[in-house]
């Protein structure tokens, strides 16, 4: 990976969750079934898991594009997938960010690196989506429930249509059969 920003633009897909909690995995088997497909050459697809702390450390590496997957409740049936562009989640985030590289949340992630970046001149992406799944399942145990799994191939494409830049509308909600 390049130091700081490229010539081009790249986009960071991360992929976060749990695998040991059942559909808090959605974004790490999203993530995988990402890196079987044909991407562009200015997207990076990576497996971040719980490991917020990695995330943030990774975006200092010069990315205009982050598209983060992730399980989100939002009150939906389970596998009800949602584009989300969120405004800028760190504005609204603690003065102070608890350093727990295993339980740090995708805006708290956001908030460390508002502060990574003021020590080292970085800039954070200039925008982010979060293609999230209802879950259905957050109980111990390794395995999508056959709600989430059945979106899985849904949001693999949707984030194919981001990286592609045929962006959809701001906030859209679908539901997979």
């Amino acid at each position: 990976m390049n130091g700081g920003a490229a010539d081009t633009d790249r986009t960071l897909v991360a992929g976060v969750g749990n695998i040991f909690l059942g559909d808090d995995g959605f974004g790490v088997e999203t993530a995988r079934r990402l890196t079987e497909q044909q991407l562009p050459d200015d997207v990076d697809v990576v497996d971040i898991g719980i490991r917020g702390v990695h995330l943030a450390y990774q975006l200092l590496d010069g990315y205009d594009t982050l598209v983060l997957v992730d399980a989100v409740a939002r009150g939906g049936e389970p596998g009800t997938l949602y584009l989300i562009e969120p405004g800028t989640p760190a504005t609204d985030a603690p003065a102070s960010v608890p350093l727990d590289g295993h339980r740090m949340s995708p805006d708290a992630v956001l908030a460390l690196l508002d502060t990574l970046c003021a020590g080292t001149g970085a800039t954070p992406p200039r925008q982010t989506f979060v293609v999230g799944c209802e879950p259905g399942c957050l109980d111990e145990g390794i395995g999508l429930s056959p709600q989430v799994a059945a979106a899985v191939p849904e949001a693999v494409r949707m984030v194919m249509d981001l990286v592609r830049h045929e962006a959809p509308t701001n906030t859209l909600t679908r539901r997979t059969p």
